[in-house]
């Protein structure tokens, strides 16, 4: 299989089906074997049962379902994890995306990239809700990282497989996504994609990115800056305030045995306080190690089903 083309949906019953002829009409003219997956993320109307009838006449249609609403991180994590493509696209499902972008995404790909992301040079988005909001968060995202992407926010992306199934994904992280390997050295280029305005439906996205941004933003550079140090960085301060411990410990044993009858609440207290601190140090960078190695949800766990009906 050449190309998997995952796409989320969250209440988008109206979407489903002019998505699907537009992929499948824009798919004609390229020249790959491709298969198409519509994630549910837990939508409350019609969206899986519109799915569900394309998925009945179609063998290239995966639908996979979320038990409820995670989020689009998730949803697209799930979509990676049932994808056996060599490539991977991702789009959103209000149709602001268009599909017949994913040729020239995929020749960038063909050129030796990694990755190929979308900017939307010309957006269909209310300047104050969407642009202001999107403007901010791109300004954060290229000033605390220094990767020079223009638009982590448009969801057209193209990958190999093998770049992004290795990568843990929580919280908001698909927007940092070609953030995260490009720090990790894999290779990106970025072209202009068209945007449409959104047809059906209400955006799920609004002033709250930037909320969200920042706290990523914070656990991103927070991991990047200490994941290659001893218990990421609360070793050395561990190692220190046992050896505090130690000191005080001992300071307290030697007056306790010279001098009988001196106060040595002092000296305790101390003690006690550099142990603990001791103690939870290193039991954070026990967590911060364990949450690194083992940071892949289990997916799998979240899906109600799973469907590929012909």
């Amino acid at each position: 299989m050449d190309l998997s083309i995952v796409i989320p949906f969250y209440n988008e019953e109206d979407s489903i089906k002019p998505l699907y002829d537009a992929v499948t009409s824009a798919m004609k003219e390229l020249p790959y074997t491709y298969e198409l997956i519509l994630v549910d993320d837990g939508s409350k109307d019609n969206t899986l049962k519109n799915a569900i009838e394309l998925a009945q006449k179609d063998s290239r249609l995966k639908v996979v379902k979320l038990k409820k609403n995670y989020g689009q991180t998730t949803g697209l994590h799930a979509g990676f994890q049932n994808a056996i493509g060599k490539y991977i696209v991702t789009m959103d499902g209000d149709l602001q995306n268009d599909p017949a972008d994913i040729g020239n995404m995929m020749n960038k790909l063909g050129e030796g990239n990694d990755i190929c992301l979308g900017w939307r040079k010309n957006r269909q988005d209310s300047k104050f809700t969407r642009l202001l909001p999107s403007k901010i968060a791109n300004w954060l995202v290229r000033n605390v990282t220094g990767i020079p992407v223009k638009d982590n926010g448009c969801a057209i992306r193209s990958y190999k497989a093998e770049t992004i199934n290795k990568f843990p994904m929580y919280s908001e992280m698909h927007r940092l996504l070609p953030v995260i390997n490009a720090l990790t050295g894999a290779s990106f280029t970025q072209i202009p994609v068209k945007h449409h305005a959104r047809q059906f439906g209400a955006s799920k996205y609004g002033l709250s990115r930037i909320y969200k941004v920042i706290i990523d933003l914070v656990a991103l550079k927070t991991t990047f800056s200490s994941f290659n140090k001893p218990l990421f960085g609360f070793g050395t301060p561990a190692i220190i305030s046992g050896l505090l411990f130690l000191i005080a410990l001992a300071s307290t044993f030697y007056v306790w045995f010279t001098n009988p009858g001196y106060p040595l609440v002092v000296l305790l207290g101390s003690s006690a306080l550099f142990g603990i601190l001791s103690f939870t140090l290193v039991f954070l960078g026990i967590i911060c190690h364990l949450i690194y190695k083992s940071g892949n949800l289990k997916i799998e766990k979240m899906y109600k089903l799973k469907i590929n009906k012909n």
